[in-house]
C-alpha cells in the first residue's frame, strides 16, 4: 500500500522464476533433513524441562531474594523457549518428518493459555496465507492497531501505543483473543454460535489450567514462600510475553516492511506470494544464542518463506535468500534487535497521529499581479 512499488521493476517473468529459485532452496533443505537435525530439537525440549525443574525448584525458597532473582531468570528463559523455539516451530510442522508421536503438530500443547489447534488456525492457516494483508491477517497490528497511512484515521487511534504496551504485557492473553476473533464474535448473535461458544470455552479450560498450575499450585508447594514465588511466576509470564511481543513486532511492524490490500492478492501466484512474504517481513541481526531465544524468528523473513522448515536452518537459508534480494534488487529488512525495537514503536506512535497534511504552497504576492 505504499505510494512507491518497491517490487515494480520486477517483470511478471522475473517473479516466477524468482520463486522457483525459493522453491529450490527449500527442496534442498527437505532432501537434507535428517538425523542431527532431530538431534537438535530433543536436545532443545530436554534442556528446556530441565531448566524449567530446575527453576521451579529454586523457587520453592523464592522467600530469600538469591533464589528468587535465580529462579525467576530460569523460569523465564525456560517459558522463552517453549513458547519460541520449541512451542511455534513444532505446531508449525517443522518435526512432523521425524513421526515421533511425541513431537508432532497434532499432539503438541504448550505453555500458553491460547490452545494449540485454535492458534495453528489463526497463524498457520491464517497469518501464514495472508501474510501483511490488511483485514485478512490478524497479526498485522494484532488487530487494535492502525498499521498503514491508508487506513482511515480515527481519535480511537491516539490510544495505540498503549494498547500495543497492555497487549505486550499480556501477550499470551491476547493471542487467545484473536485466535477467537474476539472482536467481531462479541455481538450477542454471534456469542450464541455453538462453535464459537465451544472455542471459546476451550480458551477458558487453558486458561484455567494454566492459571492453577502456575498461580496456585506451585505458589502452594512453596509453602512460607507463596507470596514471592507467586510473583516470581508472575514476572516470568511477564518476561516471556514481552519479549515474544518485541520479537513479532520486528519481524513485522518495522520501517520498510510492506502492507497489502485485499484486491492486490487476487490471482496471486506462487511467485507472487513468496514476493509478498519478503517484502511483509524483516529480520533481526545479532549471535546465535540471540536467535535461538527468538525461535529463530529473527529470521523472520526465511521463516515466512518456508514457515514448516527446521528452525535449526533457517541461518544457512538466510544466507541464499539474501543472495536473491540483492539479484533482484529488492531491500533485505534487517538490523540489531534494539534498532528494530525502536523502529517498531516509532511506527505505532507515528501512525496513531492523523496524516501529515500535504503543505499547500501559497503564491507569492509578485506571482499573483503577474496573473492578474
Amino acid at each position: 500500500m505504499t505510494a512507491i512499488d518497491p517490487t515494480a521493476h520486477l517483470t511478471a517473468e522475473q517473479i516466477e522464476e524468482l520463486g522457483r529459485e525459493l522453491d529450490a532452496i527449500r527442496d534442498e533443505v527437505i532432501a537434507g533433513r535428517g538425523e542431527k537435525d532431530a538431534a537438535y530439537i530433543r536436545k532443545v525440549i530436554s534442556a528446556q524441562r530441565k531448566l524449567e525443574l530446575v527453576s521451579r525448584g529454586v523457587l520453592l525458597f523464592s522467600m530469600f531474594p538469591p533464589a528468587w532473582l535465580l529462579g525467576t531468570a530460569g523460569l523465564s528463559v525456560a517459558k522463552i523457549m517453549d513458547n519460541m523455539e520449541i512451542g511455534h516451530n513444532i505446531l508449525h510442522g517443522q518435526w512432523d518428518w521425524m513421526r515421533d508421536p511425541k513431537i508432532h503438530s497434532t499432539t503438541w500443547e504448550w505453555d500458553h493459555v491460547s490452545p494449540a489447534d485454535q492458534w495453528k488456525h489463526s497463524h498457520n492457516e491464517l497469518h501464514h496465507t495472508y501474510t501483511n494483508v490488511i483485514g485478512k491477517d490478524n497479526d498485522l497490528g494484532y488487530g487494535i492497531m492502525r498499521v498503514d497511512e491508508d487506513q482511515e484515521w480515527h481519535p480511537f487511534h491516539l490510544g495505540q501505543p498503549l494498547w500495543n504496551f497492555v497487549n505486550a504485557c499480556f501477550f499470551e492473553y491476547g493471542i487467545a483473543a484473536y485466535d477467537l476473533e474476539l472482536g467481531k464474535n462479541l455481538h450477542k448473535r454471534r456469542r450464541k454460535n455453538p462453535e464459537f461458544r465451544a472455542r471459546a470455552k476451550a480458551v477458558g479450560r487453558k486458561i484455567r489450567k494454566q492459571v492453577l498450575k502456575d498461580y496456585v499450585i506451585h505458589p502452594l508447594l512453596s509453602g512460607p514462600s507463596f507470596l514471592t514465588t507467586l510473583a516470581a511466576t508472575f514476572t516470568a509470564n511477564l518476561v516471556r510475553n514481552i519479549w515474544s511481543h518485541s520479537v513479532i513486532m520486528c519481524g513485522h511492524f518495522p520501517e520498510g516492511v510492506q502492507v497489502f490490500e485485499r484486491r492486490s492478492i487476487n490471482g496471486e501466484t506462487r511467485g507472487q506470494w513468496y514476493l509478498r512474504q519478503m517484502m511483509g517481513s524483516a529480520n533481526i541481526s545479532g549471535s546465535r544464542a540471540m536467535h535461538f531465544m527468538t525461535g529463530n524468528l529473527s529470521h523472520q523473513i526465511e521463516h515466512h518463506l518456508f514457515p514448516d522448515l527446521p528452525s535449526n536452518r533457517y541461518a544457512e537459508v538466510a544466507v541464499k535468500v539474501r543472495a536473491l534480494f540483492e539479484k533482484y534488487e529488492l531491500e533485505y529488512v534487517t538490523g540489531p534487535l534494539p534498532k528494530q525495537v525502536f523502529s517498531a514503536w516509532r511506527k505505532v506512535f507515528r501512525l496513531s497521529l492523523p496524516n501529515r497534511k500535504p503543505e499547500v504552497k501559497t503564491p507569492d504576492r509578485e506571482h499573483e499581479l503577474v496573473a492578474a
